[in-house]
């Protein structure tokens, strides 16, 4: 097996509850595909045949996550972005046609390999940032047919890219048209045959649903999340985005990896977001597209010690973002939130988002190697500059996926 030592590096670990876990004058030992080694530069091992890589005090840190994506889809809905401007609210436009559904009527339409083709350039944005492992919902089908075909072009993004993909079943996203006025017995479509469709053929590693006025109510979400359980698949939601309807403490009190959105969370729920070791992934690229003025209770969940995660929500209608490091800056800027606080949201906690904390997301001895080395000396910078991408070198489980500078 092959082994890399990296030399001269600033390390942002992200190990320990808060911080950067930063260790400066350090180096970092690769062997196969695992970190086997990090330490100081004055207690090098002896690693004979090894590959040098010199990082000249560059900084590194584990690979991005992105945990939050609606990456397949067919169209765009640059028309309702000039709607809002002028205007409209997400739910006006929704009531009218748009919003999801009209996503829906463009995806349902293509070919898988238009799907395939549309969602490579909007991936590969992320991956030039240093993303090594992002999460990719469905949920623009609304029928078993198609609700697949986007499950199954997100598996071949993850096999032609060398990427890690979790894909996460959202056919309850929205109503579809056909079913107007009959929610329940889209749900019980979703339940009875959508999800065991999906699941037989191996292409879901989540569920997930939208509980929010323009979507399903409480108790239509919470039929969707316990058949998913019962099928023993983990689960997430989207919630308290518009309005408060209780859906972050039922998903939470279920044990959901994450709940998502949150603008509208009451800060008297957030402790049972703790108490179930729930994550709380924070979008804000979707508040600053849909210029939302309520802000996620970011102190309530400090004092209640949630793990805060962030991700671009990618997606054509309320956040079409594709880039990990301006999101980074919005949580700063938008939410308050600290640079440490952005890393770790995007790294370990997104990890924790989607069940991956014991394999990626820090800096540790057994984790897998996902590395992205930086041209920045500080990782405050990350946050802080935007329009310059600082991505040196990408490494991915042990294989360099972008060698940059290090050619």
């Amino acid at each position: 097996m092959s082994q890399t030592l990296f030399t001269n590096a600033t390390l942002a670990t992200l190990q320990g509850e808060t911080g950067y876990g930063l260790r400066q004058q350090a180096a970092l030992l690769v062997d196969g595909d695992r970190i086997t080694w990090l330490g100081d530069m004055a207690e090098l091992p002896e690693t004979e045949g090894a590959e040098i890589v010199d990082c000249q005090q560059r900084l590194l840190t584990p690979g991005l996550i992105d945990c939050h994506t609606h990456l397949v889809y067919g169209g765009d809905r640059a028309d309702e972005f000039e709607l809002r401007l002028e205007g409209a609210s997400y739910a006006e436009i929704a009531a009218q046609g748009g919003g999801i559904v009209s996503t829906v009527n463009a995806t349902r339409q293509a070919s898988e390999q238009q799907l395939f083709a549309e969602a490579l350039p909007r991936i590969r944005a992320l991956l030039a940032e240093g993303v090594t492992t992002l999460e990719i919902k469905s949920g623009y089908g609304l029928d078993t047919e198609n609700e697949i075909k986007m499950l199954r072009v997100a598996a071949r993004l993850a096999d032609e890219l060398g990427l890690r993909v979790r894909k996460s079943f959202l056919g309850a996203h929205a109503l579809p048209a056909e079913y107007e006025g009959r929610a329940d017995e889209y749900i019980a479509l979703v339940c009875e045959e959508m999800l065991p469709q999906a699941q037989h053929e191996g292409l879901v590693d989540a569920v997930d649903v939208f509980i929010e006025s323009i979507a399903f109510d409480l108790k239509q979400g919470e039929r969707v999340l316990a058949c998913a359980q019962d099928l023993g698949l983990p689960i997430k939601a989207h919630v308290e985005q518009l309005s408060d309807l209780g859906g972050a403490v039922m998903a939470a009190r279920r044990g959901a990896l994450s709940v998502d959105h949150l603008e509208y969370l009451n800060p008297e729920d957030v402790a049972q977001l703790a108490a179930s070791d729930t994550v709380a992934v924070l979008l804000p690229g979707a508040y600053y597209v849909l210029r939302e003025t309520r802000l996620p209770p970011i102190d309530a969940l400090r004092e209640h010690r949630v793990a805060i995660a962030l991700a671009t929500d990618a997606n054509p209608g309320s956040s079409p973002v594709h880039s990990l490091l301006l999101i980074m800056n919005m949580a700063c800027t938008l939410f308050r939130m600290t640079p440490a606080e952005a890393l770790r949201g995007v790294t370990l906690n997104a990890a924790k988002a989607l069940g991956l904390a014991d394999d990626i997301g820090s800096l540790e001895c057994g984790k897998q190697a996902d590395i992205v080395i930086w041209d920045v000396a500080r990782p405050a910078m990350l946050s802080y500059r935007l329009g310059i991408n600082p991505c040196a070198a990408v490494m991915q489980a042990g294989n360099w996926r972008d060698r940059g500078v290090f050619q």
